[in-house]
């Protein structure tokens, strides 16, 4: 028995001499096939916690793939889809500035350790066609070289408890206001527990989202923060990747960290899911994670904000987690949902912002269009205002010939002597338009599936079609003015409605009819410029209702004769109005998006702003109405062609003067 149980204890350690470096070489092997796919073992708490709280990104999806650059063209992914790449180039820059190509396809081995005057170039070029790197990143995802995924990063501060999870976002491209190859956005959660083994048994105490060179921070608790189950939901700001609690848009005004002009979240939205890559807690400059020691750009270098950005490791959240995080804000303004009357001054905001940044990007690539634009654009505003007549201004007369600049100081003066009757008036306008406004944001918010459509509708009926009635109403009361100013007599705000009341049915339909018939003919869009042309033919019909107390009919038809022969003049004068009436609004506010003015505030005097011109705007038309008047009485008669269709020997050619037989001979043209 002693022999046999010998003979065992033998065997089983033979057996054991044999087997066991055999499986120690396999471990060793599969822990070698882990790493270099850029992950921890799964046993690793530090690890484990990565998967338990990975956010899920929200994208804005693509509609019109791959070149619209509203939506987001691209996704997180890995380094590898640069490193290794044949289509980009390893380049140093000298201090001279003189550039030298090192390689193709650089790997993390050939960039550990290189500093800040080395550049990794993508395909393409930042300031030229930007959809050549849209289209380059969808071929890495058919190839699958672009796999969804973030790096996991456990950041922690000396002189502070706990440590900070970071998850890092690599993108391809950036397509904002400011183009750049390559960018990183992310963010982060704080934990209280000294490790990660002991934070997996407890929740975060706060997070951060990364935002352009700043981020906002919260509590974990916060409502704001949307979660499926332990995983963060965060939404990604299409092209600029600035990442966000919620979709909508934000108004970025560039001061604590953020970004000038608009970061976009809103829907239609698309989920993905990411797979966290761990990475060491301190830069190594060999193995897989060997370009966490590369100290140059992710990007071709330009200058000043389409410059490549640096990595991870170069950032402050990296180094001082803590301390970066408790400067940064708790809030990012959103986009007001409405206006009261006018443009938002927001909205307008961020085009602007758009527009500016595209100058700038052009100046970058050439100056010599940059400034051809400018002067173009110099030229365009001297033409409708630079070359005009401002002396004398003569409010005596109101009926008489005015260029251009007079009617504007005309038109200025007389609301300046009139204010206490149209001041009332305008904010009148404000009420009513709002009012509308109001009413059709209550409709468009009800929220039962089956009305949905059709509250949409009746809440675009109304902001089309009311909103511009209630401005004629307006309007109409300051003809009125303007009216009994013209027979040397003073009116107060009272008489003024009562003269609109005699004939409202008339300025109400013929306005209604106006804005019916050129959106009719505007919605053909082969008949744009047939609705241009009345858009400008039809502008006095109130007028001629107010002053000569004529019909529809004959409003219609004696305001196309007005405007005959002196279109391009009446385009001008009302084009200009126009532009005052949408523009000073937001360039008079735009510098209180610069202030912790709330948002909607901002939006509400651009209102104010809005209605207090719309009187400016209606005495500017009737003193044109004036001068064309006077025009009409002293120039000869200007010839009219006949347009109906339905009287082809005629159509095309000059047509009788009014009165005449068809067979009559045509007005005298001058």
């Amino acid at each position: 028995m002693k022999r046999l149980r010998r003979l065992l204890v033998l065997s089983t350690a033979l057996l054991l001499a044999v087997v066991a470096p055999a499986h120690a070489a396999s471990v060793k092997k599969i822990e070698h096939q882990v790493d270099s796919l850029g992950v921890s073992a799964p046993e690793s708490a530090a690890q484990e916690l990565a998967e338990k709280y990975v956010p899920i990104t929200e994208l804005r999806e693509e509609t019109d793939p791959p070149c619209d650059t509203s939506q987001e063209q691209y996704q997180p992914t890995s380094v590898d889809s640069v490193l290794g790449n044949p289509t980009v180039f390893l380049r140093r820059a000298t201090e001279s500035g003189k550039v030298t190509t090192l390689g193709r396809a650089p790997t993390a081995a050939q960039i550990a350790e290189l500093g800040h005057n080395y550049y990794l170039d993508l395909e393409g070029h930042v300031l030229d066609d930007t959809c050549v790197y849209a289209r380059a990143f969808k071929k890495l995802l058919r190839e699958g070289k672009a796999p969804a995924v973030t790096y996991a990063h456990i950041a922690r501060e000396p002189g502070h408890s706990g440590f900070a999870l970071q998850y890092w976002f690599f993108w391809y491209f950036n397509q904002f206001n400011d183009l750049h190859e390559g960018d990183w956005e992310g963010m982060q959660i704080t934990f209280e527990a000294d490790d990660p083994a002991a934070a997996l048994h407890e929740e975060p105490d706060e997070i951060i989202l990364f935002q352009h060179a700043g981020g906002e921070r919260t509590s974990w608790e916060d409502g704001r923060v949307q979660k499926e189950g332990t995983h963060p939901i965060v939404y990604p700001a299409a092209g600029s990747h600035a990442t966000f609690y919620d979709s909508a848009v934000y108004v970025e005004n560039g001061q604590h960290g953020s970004g000038l002009g608009c970061d976009n979240t809103t829907g239609p939205l698309r989920e993905l899911k990411l797979r966290p890559i761990l990475m060491p807690a301190e830069v190594t400059s060999t193995g897989p994670f060997a370009w966490t020691s590369f100290k140059g750009r992710w990007g071709e270098r330009e200058q000043g904000y389409n410059n490549g950005p640096t990595g991870p490791q170069t950032k402050k959240q990296w180094r001082d987690p803590f301390a970066w995080m408790a400067a940064q804000r708790t809030t990012s303004p959103r986009l007001p949902g409405g206006t009261i009357a006018g443009p938002q001054v927001t909205q307008a905001f961020c085009g602007a912002v758009a527009f500016g940044s595209e100058l700038v990007n052009l100046d970058a690539k050439s100056p010599p269009a940059a400034v051809a634009t400018i002067v173009v654009l110099a030229v365009l505003f001297g033409l409708f205002v630079g070359f005009t007549t401002w002396r004398p201004v003569d409010l005596e007369t109101l009926r008489r010939r005015r260029a251009l600049g007079q009617i504007l100081r005309a038109a200025r003066q007389f609301y300046g002597r009139h204010w206490r009757v149209l001041i009332p008036v305008s904010l009148s306008a404000l009420v009513l338009i709002g009012a509308t406004n109001l009413l059709a944001g209550m409709i468009s918010d009800t929220t039962t599936p089956s009305s949905s459509g059709i509250n949409l509708a009746w809440a675009d009926i109304l902001e089309q079609l009311v909103r511009p009635v209630a401005q004629a109403l307006v309007a109409a009361v300051v003809i009125v003015v303007a009216r009994e100013a013209l027979r040397n007599r003073e009116v107060g705000f009272r008489p003024a409605l009562r003269g609109v009341r005699e004939r409202f049915w008339r300025v109400v339909g013929a306005q209604l009819l106006a804005t019916l018939g050129v959106l009719a003919l505007a919605l053909t869009v082969i008949g744009l410029p047939f609705a241009a042309w009345k858009l400008v033919g039809w502008a006095f019909v109130q007028e001629e209702v107010i002053f000569t107390d004529k019909g529809f009919r004959e409003s219609f038809r004696s305001s196309s004769a007005l405007v005959r022969g002196r279109w391009w003049r009446t385009a001008r004068v009302f084009a200009v109005f126009y532009v005052i009436s949408v523009a000073a609004g937001p360039i008079l506010t735009f510098a209180l998006i610069f202030t912790t003015l709330p948002l909607i505030w901002i939006n509400v005097i651009g209102s104010l702003v809005f209605a207090l011109l719309i009187p400016f705007v209606t005495l500017g038309e009737t003193f044109l109405y004036f001068d064309l008047s006077v025009r009409a009485e002293t120039e000869p008669a200007r010839p009219r062609r006949s347009w109906r269709v339905w009287k082809p020997r005629q159509f095309g050619r000059i047509a009788p003067a009014p009165g005449a037989a068809d067979g009559a001979a045509p007005a005298a043209s001058g």
